[in-house]
């Protein structure tokens, strides 16, 4: 451990050992350690007796919940999109090697205190119960205008300027109706509140697009897909991708502390009475509590139950969303339920999971209106934790700080931190040249498409989807 490193990774959740994967195929000499005696950090799977000790502490899970070790429980479960860009990263670094995929069954929302199909296709809004008759012919042309939708044929935007209108005034366009809006914003687009329906409404749509070409691309259903034997296994590929390349991997190490020079940049870590010297470190918020403030706070619920959520056409794998204007919130709750389908509970067993961010002092009662969705459950955790983000400067301090996971179960907010923080890594430690002397790079650089544009430059993206196929039954 006493060694001169290029970058130290404190943390083995899922956005730190991507980075580490990366840096370290990009020839750095990197260092990776972590707290806990497993991998995942936040990510981490567990088994049902890992879960017991966690939530029961010494108390012994029943017999009749089966096999421990055939629970993977994850600790913060996110689908991906099927077409989406963490899919073709994970392709281009070649973890797929490491793992196996499976598409999910269902993508569901809540309307009127029912739950839908989400429609996402001009064909599917005219079946959709969501909407009535004209309401239906309105939708078809709006998701037509989307599927034909291209950035560089000015026919297609049919006199509209995306870059300038809001999606309100997209929605306008097509005279879409509240209920319309809200389950294309927040079950179609993924939007966590309303505050899109005023920005650009390009991002909105190119969303809506990503969500219909994944739909597309399975045909399963919905538009995501999961690891067999959950979440878990992402960190872990990654890991042994940093390993293959030469990282360094240390688990169970204590008390690491960052250690830093006159001048307040970052010299190296300490555990265990040896320092590894490195001049830029990586790490999750839990590291360095004084640099990080708290941003919110998310309530969950873990529930182990033996059937499919009702009303879902008995899927073995679903995603609910309730968007905010149904449950009066200012935030959605997501239902998401896995089972022994894809590995992660033994056979007739399933794992549901309800997440909000946190409005009361009272979280654990707002979580009642997914809760309800569940029908009988046999044991049900309870998790309330806080998020935070970043309050440092990077280029002053090197240190390079994640932000904790919001509650809804799509990979989405992990790819942009990922992005924001693998930018500033790139500038700093591996190749300035490269970044900056590529001005209209930058210039393209959004929210969304950070990683995509970056890659084109830095990472050979252009690669064929079909190497990510989803496992058979």
């Amino acid at each position: 451990m006493d060694e001169e490193y290029d970058v130290i990774v404190l943390g083995t959740g899922l956005k730190e050992c991507i980075l580490s994967g990366l840096l370290s195929v990009d020839r750095l000499k990197v260092l990776h350690m972590d707290r806990n005696d497993y991998y995942g950090g936040e990510s981490a799977s567990l088994n049902l007796n890992q879960l017991w000790e966690k939530f029961r502490g010494s108390s012994k899970p029943p017999p009749e919940l089966g096999s421990s070790r055939d629970y993977n429980v994850d600790m913060v479960p996110k689908f991906m999109m099927a077409n989406g860009a963490l899919v073709r990263v994970l392709i281009h670094t070649d973890v797929t090697k490491y793992l196996y995929f499976k598409a999910v069954d269902g993508s569901y929302v809540y309307n009127k205190g029912k739950i839908h199909k989400v429609p996402a296709t001009d064909i599917e809004a005219l079946k959709s119960p969501l909407m009535g008759l004209f309401e239906k012919r309105r939708a078809r042309k709006f998701f037509i205008y989307v599927q034909n939708y291209e950035d560089d044929d000015l026919k297609t935007h049919e006199g509209l300027d995306l870059t300038r209108a809001t999606s309100k005034e997209l929605f306008e366009k097509f005279g879409l109706d509240d209920n319309t809006i809200d389950f294309i914003g927040h079950a179609l687009a993924l939007h966590r509140d309303d505050r899109y329906l005023n920005e650009p409404a390009l991002e909105t749509l190119r969303k809506v697009k990503l969500y219909s070409e994944s739909l597309a691309r399975f045909q399963s259903g919905s538009p995501y897909i999961y690891p067999l034997y959950g979440l878990g296994e992402l960190p872990q590929a990654f890991a042994r991708l940093s390993a293959v390349y030469g990282g360094t991997y240390m688990l169970s190490k204590p008390d690491c502390i960052l250690e830093f020079d006159e001048e307040g940049k970052v010299r190296g870590v300490t555990s265990e009475g040896e320092t590894a010297r490195a001049k830029k470190v990586v790490c999750d918020p839990s590291y360095v509590r004084n640099k990080v403030k708290k941003v919110g706070k998310v309530v969950r619920a873990i529930c182990i139950m033996s059937h499919p959520i009702p009303n879902t056409n008995d899927s073995q794998s679903v995603q609910i969303i309730l968007p905010q204007k149904q449950l009066g919130r200012k935030s959605d709750m997501y239902v998401f339920c896995c089972s022994y389908s894809h590995n992660v509970a033994p056979k007739g067993k399933y794992i549901a999971f309800v997440s909000t961010e946190a409005e009361t002092d009272m979280p654990e009662a707002e979580l009642e209106p997914g809760l309800s969705l569940l029908g009988p459950v046999e044991e049900t955790f309870f998790d309330v934790y806080d998020r935070y983000e970043p309050v440092n400067d990077p280029s002053l301090d090197n240190v390079f700080i994640s932000k904790a996971s919001f509650c809804f179960c799509y990979l989405l907010d992990v790819l942009d931190n990922l992005t924001a923080l693998f930018y500033l890594l790139i500038q700093v430690v591996v190749e300035p040249v490269r970044v900056m002397t590529q001005p209209h790079i930058l210039k393209q650089l959004s929210k969304m498409y950070w990683l995509c544009t970056l890659a084109l430059r830095l990472l050979d993206l252009s690669v064929d989807l079909s190497a990510a196929s989803a496992a058979e039954e």
